[in-house]
C-alpha cells in the first residue's frame, strides 16, 4: 500500500509454514475482543438469550445511502511481490442445509454494538487458518471509525431470520492494518478475527440452589405459585434456606425476626448492593440468613439504562446500574442487576405461596470453526480482470429510497474485477478493485472468491466488499470496490492465521475458564 513492505512470497506464505520476516516493520495491528472463554460466553450468550432477541433486533452497519462516493480510475496495479494462495478447507462436517446450493457454507453475518449501542451486523466468511478459526470482513466491520473494536463480536455461519444452525463464535483476537487502524485508511478495509469454539444453547435443567450458585453459565429464577399445603409440607422440610416462600400483599406489612413467637410469613424484598452485602448469608448451622438471591448482571439497552438511571436518582430504583467503556471513556455495554433479602412479616390477610425453581441453561461446544463449516481459500497479488463471486447480506436501500434486498437472506453479483484501481478520496483510497454490481449495505464484509468451485462451495478470497459507489449518477448502487489484496493483506493474514483460540464450553455445558 502506501509503505515499502517485504514481499511475502508463496512458499514463505504456504499453509504448511506461514512466516514473517524478522527485519520487516510490521504492517498489522491486533487488539483483543474476548481472549478468555467466559467473556465470550457472555458475548455469543448476549445475541442468543430470550430466542435470539438481540439477532433479530440488528439491523445492518449503517451507510449514508444518500452520500455515496465516485470511484475515480487511477492505473493498473503493480503487484508489491509474487502472486500466492492458500487451499481452501473442504472437510467440513454435516449440518443444516443452505437453500441455495450456489453458497458457501463459509458465508454468514458478524453482530456487533456500536459506540452508540446499536446492534449491528455485517456480512463475512470464514476462511482457512492454522487453526481452523479465522473469520475475514471488512475492516469498517471490526473497528470504529478504524480505531477501537466493536463490543459484543460474533460471527454467526448461515445465519437466517435468528437462526445459528451451526452455533455462535465469539471474537476472541482481531488483526488488521497499521493504515486502517491509525489513519481509518480504507485502502486496508479488512479484518481477520480469531474466534473461539461455537456453541449453542441446548436445553434448561432445574438444579439445587448449591449448584445453582456454583454455576457459572446462565442461570435464573422460575417463580411458580403453590397451594398453602404444598408451602407448608415443603417449608417444614426445609425451612428458610429453601426454595418455599410466601408473599404477604396487605399494604403495610409489620417486619419481625426470625425468632418472632407469633404467626409470621416469609417474603423476599429488593434492596440496595450495599445493604445486601451487609446482611448475613445462610449457612449449614444457620439458615435464617437474610440474603436470598442476586439477579444479573443483565444486559440492557442504552434507552432502558438512560430510563432506569432517571428513576435511581428519583429513589424509585434500587437496582445497581453499571456499563462497560472503551479506552476513551466511552459507553458501549449497559447493566443491571438486582438485590434480594429474605423477609419475616407478621402474617396479613392477603397470602400467596410460591416455589422457586432453580434453573441452569446447558450449551453445547459446535466445534473449530473450519471443522464445521469449511473455510475459503485466501490469495494475494493476482491479476485483475479475473471472473469473481461476490456475496453478502444487502439490506439498505438504493440513494433513490427503492429497496430490493431485506438483509435477512444473502445474494451474490458473479463478473470480472476491473483492470485498473481505483481513488475514492473521502476515504483515503489509492488502491481499489472494483466489481459491477448492485449489491448494497450490509453486504459489506461480504468475500470475493475467485476460482469459485459452485459444487464444492469453496474458492479462494481475493477482496471484501468495502464501499459501495454509484458511477453514472442515476441514484442506484452500481459498482462496488475492495481493497486490492497485495503482500501487506498476506502479512496481515500470516500474523492472524497463527492466533490459537479454546473451547468456550465444557462437556457438562459449563464456561470454561
Amino acid at each position: 500500500m502506501k509503505r515499502l513492505l517485504v514481499p511475502l512470497t508463496a512458499a514463505s506464505l504456504s499453509a504448511a509454514a506461514l512466516a514473517f520476516p524478522a527485519a520487516a516493520e510490521p504492517s498489522w495491528v491486533q487488539d483483543p475482543l474476548a481472549p478468555k472463554p467466559a467473556d465470550a460466553y457472555s458475548n455469543a450468550f448476549f445475541w442468543l438469550d430470550g430466542n435470539a432477541a438481540a439477532l433479530k433486533k440488528a439491523t445492518q452497519y449503517h451507510w449514508d445511502a444518500k452520500d455515496v462516493p465516485k470511484l475515480v480510475t487511477t492505473q493498473a496495479k503493480t503487484f508489491d511481490g509474487k502472486p500466492g494462495m492458500t487451499a481452501p478447507i473442504t472437510s467440513a462436517k454435516p449440518g443444516a442445509k443452505v437453500k441455495n446450493v450456489n453458497l458457501p457454507r463459509s458465508l454468514g453475518k458478524v453482530f456487533f454494538l456500536d459506540r452508540k449501542g446499536n446492534y449491528r451486523w455485517c456480512s463475512a466468511t470464514s476462511i482457512q487458518s492454522r487453526h481452523r478459526n479465522l473469520v475475514a470482513t471488512a475492516g469498517h466491520c471490526v473497528y470504529e471509525d478504524g480505531k477501537d473494536v466493536y463490543r459484543k463480536w460474533v460471527f454467526v455461519p448461515g445465519y437466517y431470520q435468528g437462526k445459528a444452525p451451526w452455533g455462535v463464535y465469539a471474537g476472541a483476537y482481531a488483526f488488521t492494518t497499521y493504515d486502517l487502524d491509525v489513519y481509518d485508511d480504507y485502502d486496508g478495509d479488512y479484518a481477520f478475527v480469531a474466534v473461539h469454539n461455537g456453541f449453542t444453547l441446548t436445553e434448561e435443567k432445574e438444579v439445587t440452589k448449591s449448584a445453582y450458585d456454583a454455576w457459572k453459565g446462565d442461570k435464573w429464577i422460575k417463580s411458580e405459585e403453590i397451594k398453602k399445603e404444598e408451602y407448608d409440607a415443603g417449608f417444614s422440610t426445609y425451612g428458610a434456606g429453601g426454595p418455599y416462600w410466601s408473599k404477604d400483599f396487605d399494604l403495610t406489612p409489620e417486619k419481625v425476626g426470625s425468632d418472632y413467637k407469633g404467626e409470621k410469613t416469609l417474603t423476599r424484598v429488593e434492596v440496595t448492593e450495599a445493604t445486601y452485602k451487609a446482611a448475613p448469608k445462610a449457612t449449614a448451622a444457620n439458615q435464617n440468613g437474610e440474603q436470598y438471591v442476586q439477579d444479573g448482571p443483565a444486559p440492557i439497552s442504552q434507552e432502558a439504562y438512560k430510563k432506569l438511571l432517571a428513576e435511581k436518582a428519583d429513589g424509585k430504583v434500587l437496582a445497581l446500574l453499571t456499563t462497560d467503556k472503551d479506552k476513551n471513556g466511552n459507553e458501549i455495554a449497559w447493566y443491571e442487576t438486582r438485590f434480594y433479602l429474605k423477609q419475616w412479616v407478621k402474617t396479613g390477610k392477603q397470602i400467596k405461596y410460591f416455589r422457586d425453581h432453580y434453573v441452569i441453561g446447558l450449551a453445547k461446544d459446535t466445534g473449530k470453526l473450519g471443522d464445521v463449516v469449511g473455510g475459503q481459500g485466501f490469495a494475494w497479488n493476482q491479476p485483475k480482470g479475473q471472473p469473481v463471486y461476490a456475496f453478502g447480506y444487502p439490506g439498505d436501500p438504493h440513494p433513490d429510497g427503492d429497496k430490493p434486498y431485506s438483509g435477512v437472506t444473502p445474494k451474490f453479483c458473479y463478473g470480472k474485477t476491473g483492470t485498473k484501481t481505483y481513488q475514492v478520496n473521502t476515504f483515503k483510497v489509492e488502491e481499489h478493485q472494483v466489481l459491477k454490481c448492485s449489491l448494497t449495505g450490509g453486504a459489506d464484509g461480504g468475500p470475493w472468491l475467485i476460482r469459485y468451485n459452485n459444487a464444492k462451495r469453496t474458492g479462494y478470497l481475493n477482496g471484501v466488499t468495502s464501499i459501495f459507489h454509484d458511477q453514472d449518477g442515476n441514484q442506484r448502487i452500481d459498482f462496488i470496490s475492495s481493497a486490492y489484496f497485495d503482500s501487506e493483506t498476506a502479512d496481515v493474514y500470516n500474523k492472524a492465521t497463527y492466533a490459537e483460540t479454546k473451547s468456550v464450553v465444557g462437556p457438562n455445558g459449563e464456561i470454561l475458564h
